[in-house]
């Protein structure tokens, strides 16, 4: 049997997203700024889509800008809000320790052009509070940055009553968005967002596209510059194929949103039971408050590299954390944001099911990740010390 179950990193992607791309490849392929009748077409097939995507989260089709990805959203979106502040004196920005890279390298990088940045811890339940948010809000903070659902252990922020916090404030709103788009839902008007990033494929659209929602009037700075393409904000011959595949990919997930979830709970559910019977492990974040698919554990005494590989020999697909940073040797940042020890930290493991996923593959999941946990178990130097009292177990 072989299992998927890393669709926090990637998925993939849908007939319904394949069909739509393809006449973007193979017939309509015409450059959208040309003025003849195939560039047109093609033109036509974008602002389709851009329509579609605005409509899906509550926007405005102006409000939508193309992108390579969730990362470059990330980027325009935070080093705009920091250039539009800085010109008003304003040279502060709150976030949290367990943003993806994309948004916390971006921070880093403007701590040293000067700005200050304050992280706000997110617990042991991998959840920041919007009180939290706003009583690190200062009279010159010019952003606020929370991702609404972690990418590793899937919690998911109060998004709404944060953005409420920041419009009071009179303080711009980002949110990375890219693990919650077509999985939970999203309406910028009432969930008080100012800029939202999303990533295609991971909602069964094709790799190397994305969007940023950017409230109207709010200014956005140039990322790359060449020609006029995205309203002068973005140049580049725009990837037609992928934006008309990325807004089919959105409009069938939303479409059959609810019933996913429903279904996915229920699995997610009955893999967290099944782990939680492995002594001396632990479920990463809030058990409730977190993605319908996502199951992020712990198991003491062991390496999270080791468990991946066996587990890999056994057909299963899984990891340890963020795809994005899988070479790295160091702890995963989100398990130390929420308080797991690096010694506990290293032995985490990241199941993310999809709406494909069986109840069968749920079993096959439990059994496999159990007789492996016991297997490296059984040959570890540091387990034998724990078991012999030599050294205490944490979890």
């Amino acid at each position: 049997m072989t299992i998927y179950a890393d669709n926090a990193a990637t998925t993939k992607m849908s007939k319904t997203a394949v069909d739509a791309m393809l006449p973007y490849l193979t017939e309509c392929y015409g450059n959208p700024s040309s003025l003849y009748t195939a560039g047109q077409k093609a033109k036509e097939a974008l602002e389709k889509a851009r329509e579609e995507i605005a409509a899906l989260i509550g926007a405005q089709p102006r409000e939508i800008l193309f992108t390579s990805g969730g990362s470059e959203a990330d980027n325009q979106a935070i080093r705009s809000a920091a250039e539009n502040g800085k010109r008003k004196g304003k040279t502060h920005i709150v976030s949290t320790a367990f943003e993806h890279h994309a948004v916390l390298h971006t921070l880093k990088k403007l701590e040293r052009e000067g700005f200050e940045v304050t992280l706000l811890d997110v617990h042991e339940n991998g959840i920041v509070t919007a009180e939290e948010v706003g009583a690190a809000i200062r009279d010159d903070t010019c952003l606020v940055t929370v991702m609404t659902a972690n990418n590793e252990i899937g919690t998911i922020q109060p998004i709404r009553e944060i953005g409420a916090v920041c419009r009071a404030r009179g303080v711009p709103f980002h949110t990375d968005a890219v693990q919650a788009v077509g999985h939970l839902p999203i309406d910028v008007g009432a969930d008080n967002i100012d800029l939202l990033s999303a990533s295609a494929h991971k909602f069964h659209g094709p790799k190397g596209v994305g969007f940023l929602y950017a409230k109207r009037g709010f200014p956005l700075s140039t990322l790359i510059e060449g020609g006029a393409q995205e309203r002068g904000k973005r140049a580049g011959t725009e990837n037609v194929a992928g934006v008309a595949a990325m807004a089919a990919a959105l409009k069938e997930s939303v479409s059959h949103m609810e019933e996913n979830a429903e279904r996915m709970r229920a699995l997610r559910d009955k893999l967290i039971a099944g782990l939680s019977e492995i002594p001396h492990s632990a479920l990463n974040g809030d058990a409730r408050c977190r993605l319908p698919g996502n199951v992020n554990f712990c198991f003491e005494g062991i390496e999270g590299e080791s468990l991946l590989l066996l587990l890999d020999d056994r057909g299963i697909c899984a990891s340890s954390g963020s795809a994005c940073t899988s070479g790295s040797l160091d702890p995963s940042h989100v398990l130390l944001a929420i308080g797991r020890v690096h010694d506990v930290a290293h032995g985490s493991l990241r199941l993310s099911i999809g709406e494909d996923t069986t109840d069968e593959e749920i079993d096959y999941m439990i059994q496999n990740v159990k007789e492996v946990v016991e297997k490296l178990r059984s040959f570890s130097p540091v387990w034998r010390d724990l078991v012999a009292g030599k050294a205490k177990f944490i979890l």
